[in-house]
């Protein structure tokens, strides 16, 4: 097959992306596909007479690292040579129509909030993963709280705070501050008084105008996959220090990852039976990964549901996949079969 892996892009998530299309256009490659790794901030860059020709080029992936923190997109903006307000570089789209599909590695705002997947649904570009829709929703996690209680998921009470209210609500305390539709822990904290709630605030206000504050459930943190609409083996985060934030998710050897995790019948029974009705109700298809706090009688509440999960060597998904005895490029390969059935 011609595929594109496209990865990148212009959300904190960057570098997770990068690294997570890296590993997936390798795999690809040692299976025998023809493919190519694109940026979609970046583009294409290279010379071609037609589109088509690029996937019979010799290709070789870019190198990537994941930091402590975030990327600086200030910087990355400034690094393009294509000086416009497009966030697609240079003939991503006239590649992308040219693949069997595009593996969608993005991760973040620019590939999980929907626009990428509803302009190549308007350009006949097939991809992998969920559609436009379901997309959208499960990146705004204030609408994902909405849609759980109305599904009869249990989540944590929450409310949105937006930038510009003049007095800031809160839940009590402990509580968690979180963007509302950003990914991988960035911009968020658990704070336990008003002055750290006002200091948490600031801090997600400068990646969204609208935050989500909800109650501190205090248990173990458990997160399962959703394969073509299957539950996959679910696995406990143990971080050794502090909570799973950015550095601990994706520096090897700061975080316990026990697959499957040791948990009771009837806990892993309500954890598959929430994440399959949470999955309907977000109306994701394909694949994805969503997380849960349990409590000390184990009832599961519903963090959110990540639509294009990180297939990075820390990620969770591929190592559900593992212990399902499925190799990391036979993952990818069901991820683009169960994706192509979408487009008959």
């Amino acid at each position: 097959m011609n595929i594109v892996v496209l990865c990148g892009g212009l959300s904190t998530e960057r570098d997770v992306s990068i690294k997570s299309g890296t590993l997936i256009f390798n795999a690809l490659k040692e299976r025998g596909h023809n493919v190519v790794l694109i940026d979609s901030f970046f583009g294409y860059e290279g010379t071609y007479e037609n589109p088509k020709d690029v996937f019979e080029k010799e290709t070789v992936s870019f190198s990537s690292v994941i930091g402590d923190s975030e990327p600086d997109l200030d910087a990355v903006k400034a690094s393009r040579n294509q000086k416009n307000g497009s966030k697609l570089g240079d003939n991503v789209i006239d590649i992308c129509r040219e693949a069997d599909i595009v593996f969608m590695a993005m991760h973040g705002e620019d590939g999980e909030n929907g626009k990428i997947q509803a302009l190549f649904d308007v350009e006949g570009i097939k991809y992998t993963g969920s559609g436009y829709l379901g997309s959208a929703i499960a990146m705004n996690k204030g609408l994902s709280k909405i849609l759980f209680k109305a599904a009869g998921v249990g989540t944590a009470d929450s409310i949105t705070v937006y930038k510009d209210d003049k007095f800031h609500r809160n839940v009590g305390f402990p509580c968690v501050v979180k963007p509302c539709s950003g990914g991988s822990s960035v911009g968020v904290s658990i704070v336990n008084s008003e002055a750290e709630y006002e200091a948490a605030l600031a801090l997600s206000f400068k990646y969204e105008d609208a935050v989500i504050v909800e109650k501190y459930i205090k248990g173990r943190e458990l997160t399962i996959g959703i394969l073509d609409g299957e539950p996959m083996p679910i696995i406990e985060i143990i971080p050794k220090q502090g909570f799973y934030d950015y550095k601990n998710k994706y520096q090897a050897g700061l975080t316990e990852e026990i697959c499957p995790a040791q948990i009771s019948p009837v806990l892993k029974e309500r954890i598959e039976k929430a994440a399959v009705k949470a999955y309907k109700a977000l109306m994701i298809d394909t694949y994805c990964r969503i997380d849960f706090m349990t409590d000390e009688d184990e009832n599961v509440y519903c963090l959110e549901a990540n639509t294009l999960p990180g297939m990075t060597p820390t990620s969770l998904i591929p190592q559900m996949a593992a212990e399902m005895g499925m190799s990391y490029g036979q993952l990818c390969e069901k991820i683009i079969e169960i994706s192509l059935k979408n487009f008959n």
